[in-house]
């Protein structure tokens, strides 16, 4: 099938000035699967309540069942239909942070979503995005929707419609076009069923930003080592181009040229072009060290381009240094590289 596309780029706040609209809810609520923009990254959705909906995700991603799925919302009262508690301080740090890119981990009220949902778990995840069209569509068709990213799984996340188009084209009932995702990597997964609190998946908002608002509820964690995994992307390979990719750290001085580099592509902060040895690509990934947030938004469309470019056989790509700020980033590239890393001296 040809999946059905709504380009909503140019949404107003007036929901009457989008009669797609309604196509899009009457397809929620008949258990379809519609691709919708939000700030972080393009998610796969679907009745949160149907359990075959749900179960088309699976399908459709190729993702394993026992990998947690985060259910998105519009407002606080949803919560009152599926969560059977809601800790004082995690109500505290959802004024701060809602609507965003942080998930909430909560004890789950069993009866009202479907089972498949939490992927055997007896939490839930879910998410109050913040990005225009995907709120609006949210609130329009009033239920709880189970979105994943929009792609296959294992692959790169999507953050714009076309990555969207060739990973699941045909294989769902439609996609929404909302130009690029601003965050560009997946939120922060908040584990709210102990306390203190511990980030399961980091994410743009970090462990410092949710303790200055609340001190001390938020404890380190070592998301990397699970078993069973309580939060999306915590088990199985994620983010991987079929491109092989290595992180480079420690580039200090330019490449010297002492081998064919014609088919190499170094993804690198702008300031570092100097270094890449001639005939090689150069990717800009950043400004500069420092632009991690430039580094978050370009990643995932970086890794979609160089598997589209056939001059392209290698990459290299800068780790940034072991800090609070880049560890989100970071977490997305260990993945995507298997954790192959190499010294810049090494090439």
């Amino acid at each position: 099938m040809e999946s059905k596309i709504w380009d909503m780029r140019n949404y107003s706040e007036e929901p009457l000035s989008f009669p797609e609209l309604n196509e899009i809810k009457t397809i929620f609520e008949q258990g379809g699967l519609i691709a919708i923009p939000t700030e972080t990254v393009y998610g796969l959705g679907a009745n949160a309540k149907d359990e075959e909906a749900v179960s088309n995700i699976y399908k459709a991603k190729g993702r394993p069942s026992d990998n947690p799925l985060i259910v998105h919302i519009h407002s606080l009262e949803q919560l009152n239909d599926f969560v059977a508690h809601v800790p004082n301080e995690a109500k505290v740090l959802m004024d701060a942070f809602w609507p965003g890119p942080i998930s909430f981990i909560l004890p789950l009220e069993k009866g009202y979503l479907c089972d498949k949902v939490s992927g055997g778990l007896d939490s839930i995840a879910m998410r109050m995005p913040s990005h225009t069209i995907g709120r609006a569509i949210l609130q329009y068709v009033d239920l709880p929707i189970a979105a994943p990213s929009a792609n296959l799984s294992g692959r790169p996340s999507p953050t714009t419609f076309q990555h969207v188009y060739h990973d699941l084209n045909g294989k769902i009932d439609g996609i929404v076009n909302g130009d690029q995702s601003e965050e560009g990597l997946e939120s922060t997964v908040l584990d709210c069923t102990q306390y203190p609190f511990r980030i399961a998946r980091p994410g743009a908002i970090t462990q410092t930003m949710l303790n200055e608002v609340l001190p001390g509820s938020v404890e380190h964690f070592n998301f990397n080592n699970v078993e069973k995994p309580i939060a999306p992307g915590m088990k199985y390979k994620h983010y991987s181009p079929e491109t092989p990719v290595t992180m480079l750290k420690d580039l200090t001085h330019p490449i010297l040229n002492h081998k064919d580099w014609t088919n190499v592509a170094f993804i690198l902060p702008e300031s570092l072009k100097s270094f890449v040895p001639d005939g090689s690509w150069f990717i800009p990934l950043c400004q500069d060290e420092s632009d991690i947030k430039g580094a978050n938004h370009n990643l995932y469309a970086i890794l979609h381009d160089i598997d589209k470019n056939e001059l392209i056989n290698e990459a290299y790509i800068y780790a940034f240094e072991n800090a609070e700020a880049a560890e989100a980033v970071m977490n997305r590239m260990s993945k995507a590289t298997a954790n192959r890393i190499i010294r810049g001296e090494e090439l």
